[in-house]
């Protein structure tokens, strides 16, 4: 079993990671700014931490086997988060990615498509951005896992795809429940199959 560092340990996706690694054995510190919002579950810690902390962060996640960053793109800076794995000498660090980043065609991103809501591109550029950073870094084992278009709450039913840098999509549309996109980053821990990658998931 891993010790995990989750950054945004109480968010509507971070909530989801929690549950999924307690019950799978796994050992977690969940990090967020209002720590009582972290779910009591077996083996979870509750800290508090600023993602603008790059020192306090790293201190938080030293010791850990594993860190994730589930964070909100605009409500966090990619180099201090970046600058706080490697300064606390955890390898292995995971993120919750967007889907704007996806291609939808060859060269053409779905942030890029006229469809792409006006409310939601300042986030996916952001993501975008973090993704490029993290393709420049040859130090740390990052994995960026990008859900499908439709990112919502809804059942763990453990039946997914999985794809690369194309955004997943059937005659039902493009989407993943946060629960089982939990279940394919919990699962990118024990068996790790996208080392310096971004891949993706959905129905």
């Amino acid at each position: 079993m891993a010790k995990v560092a989750l950054i945004g340990a109480s968010g509507a996706v971070g909530s989801r990671l929690l549950k999924e690694l307690s019950d799978r054995g796994h050992t977690v510190t969940g990090i967020a700014r209002n720590p009582e919002k972290i779910a009591a579950l077996p083996r979870v810690t509750a800290r508090k931490g600023d993602v603008f902390d790059e020192q306090g962060l790293a201190d938080l996640i030293r010791g850990h086997d594993v860190v994730i960053s589930s964070v909100h793109f605009l409500d966090s800076d990619a180099d201090t988060l970046i600058a706080a794995v490697r300064a606390s000498g955890v390898k292995r660090y995971l993120i919750v990615g967007g889907a704007g980043s996806l291609e939808v065609a060859p060269g053409k991103r779905l942030v890029d498509t006229p469809e792409f809501p006006d409310i939601y591109k300042a986030e996916a550029q952001k993501g975008a951005d973090f993704l490029d950073k993290l393709k420049t870094v040859g130090d740390l084992d990052w994995t960026f896992l990008s859900p499908s278009a439709m990112f919502v709450p809804g059942e763990r039913t453990g039946k997914f795809r999985l794809g690369k840098d194309t955004l997943l999509a059937s005659d039902k549309g493009s989407s993943i429940s946060f629960e089982d996109y939990a279940i394919v980053m919990v699962d990118e821990i024990e068996k790790p199959a996208h080392i310096r990658q971004r891949f993706t998931v959905g129905y």
